[in-house]
């Protein structure tokens, strides 16, 4: 057989020099396929209605579709027993006939610094509260009360309206601690015409409990008071002609400054949100 021939027949059979071989998928080479789906944003104005339920402050989601089977929730008047229903914000969701809201409560605690405004409406450029919690919601969140730009310590933000109507409310006198630093010592004298209740623009003040700060000087106070009125704590002891350099608010309605140092925030547990909403 002639060379010539003899390379026809490695041509003919594959075996020859740069002969090309058919590539086998069949070990998993076949090419990766681009995924060119684009992806659609969801809509910020659609919910499934076990998170519409949910956001509301009803219960979890997991209830939710509970609730939801039972025939307990309705839209627009209709009963929705459906998994995976979704609704619009602007309709009307009931829950056992009770209105909701899907706009989710959120509640943020500040150990606020000195020298922060609570807020910017004051429109003088100075640092505030808001801007510390900017990070922490990007629901609109406002502070419960008010609180000196001077002052320090426990500061609620949030956007359940209802909840801070009950706490700023009069009748409610919330428990708050404050530690409190004078300019000079108070007098035992004076410190006991305030234990004993004192008048402060016509109308008498009266504390739960103040004592002078364990292992410190006279001029370090501890008081603990329910009143809702502004400012109060300072008011008393201007009363007595003292000056008060530092007003530290360390306990607020059973909230503590525990584990947040100052200038930082953390949201509320579940159950401090609970206890919250048990006063009435």
């Amino acid at each position: 057989m002639s060379r010539s021939d003899s390379n026809n027949d490695n041509k003919a059979s594959g075996r020859g020099q740069g002969t090309f071989r058919k590539k086998s998928y069949s070990r998993g080479n076949s090419p990766i396929k681009k995924n060119t789906e684009v992806r659609k944003p969801s809509n910020p104005n659609i919910l499934r209605l076990n998170r519409y339920v949910a956001n509301s402050g009803v219960c979890s989601r997991r209830e939710a579709d509970i609730f939801i089977a039972a025939g307990s929730v309705t839209v627009n008047g209709k009963p929705i027993t459906e998994m995976g229903y979704k609704v619009q914000l602007t309709d009307e969701v009931r829950f056992d006939g009770r209105l909701l809201n899907p706009i989710k409560k959120e509640y943020i605690l500040l150990n606020k610094p000195k020298d922060f405004a609570i807020s910017s409406k004051d429109g003088s450029g100075h640092r505030t509260a808001l801007g510390l919690i900017s990070n922490a919601s990007k629901a609109k969140l406002l502070p419960v009360g008010k609180m000196d730009k001077s002052a320090t310590g426990l500061l609620l933000f949030t956007n359940d309206g209802e909840l801070t109507a009950r706490l700023n409310s009069p009748k409610n006198g919330l428990r708050k601690i404050y530690q409190v630093e004078l300019t000079k010592p108070l007098k035992s004298t004076d410190l006991k015409r305030i234990k004993e209740g004192i008048e402060v623009e016509e109308s008498i003040v009266r504390v739960q409990d103040i004592s002078y700060v364990e292992n410190a000087p006279k001029n370090q106070i501890g008081i603990e008071i329910f009143s809702t009125r502004n400012n109060i704590v300072r008011r008393i002891f201007e009363q007595l002609e003292y000056e008060v350099v530092k007003l530290d608010l360390v306990v607020y309605a059973g909230l503590t400054k525990k584990d947040l140092p100052r200038g930082h925030w953390r949201p509320l547990t579940e159950q401090e949100v609970i206890n919250l909403g048990m006063i009435k």
